[in-house]
């Protein structure tokens, strides 16, 4: 069946050429089984009418989209992992499959694959996914897009048939490939490469191409100007990423600079973990041994994740001018913050002063009493209209505590948000849709054992339902 009206494919990262990625070809299988499938941005792309048969055609074995990238080209980037520089990085077990444009707003969007197979980058992997990792990521992504996070989307996931050996797993495990769908795989890694390659014509052809491209608003007709301005948008998106992974409660993991886009979308998840309760050294990775990418250091991660993006534009801009440029993340930082906050809470903005006086004052709660975090929310989503129901919580001795009073005193000046939705059944329940690490292994549990993917859709299901009700997914940024 063709792809309904909205399709408009693309092949524009071509035009970049071919010292920016590697043509490969992708793995073959024995075996496809469809475990996920994500209607809502299929339809929205224009390729919800396939059938679950065209659809492993496609992310399966990987028979192009129509009018879309005829091969699939594995990226080419460097990167600092836990700081240290590593220049043999790249695309090692996915590539770029497709590009097309979103149809509700126009944007240019990537198909990338996650266990596609090996490419010139793989350095010995066997450039495979296990099925595991694939639930993982499905999870995170569907969890975080509801809590109002800009990340990529999981578009799909099929279980291939082969048996994998892990060191972090029991193994042999089951093996997948996942279809991702992101803004962008343009990375501050993919401008380290260039630096460390002396290669300032692809460098300021790269830049042009991103403005053009993804961000036209930044373009300015002084290269040195475009250079710095550009600095200051990824700054700003950048600065928008990590607020909402800390209104979210949510620790990516792994924050090396080829891991962080320049679009400001957050994708490729391994070792993450949601808060139980507001601790800033909370890790996600069991490797983190030094804590670096600890919940609470995040915002600076990625500021100094922004000081290596601005390092790969000295050839093409002053020093002082890039300096000023990064000067755009704290304050960006703070408002998206504040923001992100009063979206969680299901409140109507009186001003940047007044919302950041409740969100410290939530915060140092928080901090303070280790009350439930996603419980938090979830009993004072819609202030001082759900007064009654967090009174009868779980949390409730926390909020009887005196520690809560300037939070309840700050909630009294709010509103709701218009069109709030405390009357969806999603707010009758006396506990919130979470996703701790126990969690996540009850959900694998059934499927390694049984193959019972009951209590993996439920989940889903259950969280649709807190989107639809917080109405907290995350507007598309410009």
């Amino acid at each position: 069946m063709p792809p309904s009206a909205e399709y408009r494919a693309s092949t524009l990262h071509q035009e970049l050429g071919p010292d920016f990625y590697d043509i490969v070809q992708p793995a073959r299988f024995p075996q496809h089984v469809l475990r996920y499938r994500n209607q809502r941005w299929a339809e929205r792309v224009g390729l919800g009418s396939l059938a679950d048969e065209e659809w492993l055609d496609h992310f399966g074995r990987f028979e192009p989209l129509p009018g879309s990238l005829q091969q699939p080209l594995a990226l080419r980037y460097h990167g600092h992992q836990f700081r240290t520089y590593n220049p043999h990085l790249g695309d090692g077990r996915g590539f770029l499959f497709a590009q097309f444009h979103d149809g509700q707003d126009g944007r240019l969007l990537d198909l990338g694959t996650k266990g596609s197979g090996q490419t010139p980058w793989s350095r010995h992997a066997d450039g495979r996914l296990t099925l595991k990792g694939g639930v993982r990521e499905v999870l995170a992504t569907e969890m975080l897009e509801a809590l109002g996070v800009e990340t990529s989307k999981t578009f799909s996931l099929v279980e291939t048939g082969e048996e994998l050996e892990r060191g972090d797993e029991p193994s042999p495990t089951r093996s997948s490939v996942l279809v991702r769908l992101s803004h962008s795989h343009i990375r501050i890694g993919t401008f380290q490469r260039l630096l460390y390659l002396d290669d300032t014509a692809n460098l300021r052809k790269l830049l042009d191409y991103t403005i053009r491209t993804y961000m036209p608003q930044a373009w300015r007709d002084e290269e040195a100007g475009r250079a710095s301005a550009f600095l200051e948008e990824v700054c700003r998106r950048v600065a928008r990423m990590g607020a909402q992974w800390m209104a979210a409660g949510f620790v990516h993991g792994v924050l090396n600079t080829d891991n962080i886009n320049v679009t400001g979308e957050s994708f490729d998840y391994g070792p993450w973990r949601f808060l139980p309760v507001y601790e800033p050294g909370f890790t996600a990775a069991y490797f983190d041994e030094t804590g670096l990418y600890a919940f609470g250091r995040q915002p600076d991660t990625l500021l100094w994740n922004l000081f290596r993006l601005a390092e790969c534009l000295l050839p093409l801009a002053e020093q002082s001018s890039l300096e000023q440029a990064l000067g755009a993340f704290e304050p960006a930082l703070h408002r998206e913050f504040t923001g992100a906050v009063m979206r969680r809470l299901g409140l109507r903005s009186k001003g940047f002063e007044q919302d950041g006086a409740l969100a410290k004052a939530l915060w140092t709660f928080l901090h303070e009493t280790k009350a439930p975090f996603e419980q938090t929310f979830f009993d004072w989503h819609g202030g001082r209209a759900s007064a009654e129901r967090a009174a009868a919580s779980p949390s409730a001795n926390f909020y009887a505590q005196t520690s809560f009073e300037p939070v309840r005193t700050a909630l009294g000046t709010f509103d709701p948000a218009p069109g709030l939705r405390l009357d969806h059944p999603y707010f009758a329940r006396p506990t919130p849709c979470t996703m701790l690490i126990d969690e996540v292994e009850a959900l694998w549990a059934p499927i390694a054992a049984a193959d019972d993917w009951s209590a993996f859709r439920s989940k889903l299901t259950e969280i649709r339902g807190m989107a639809e009700a917080c109405g907290a997914e995350c507007p598309v940024q410009a």
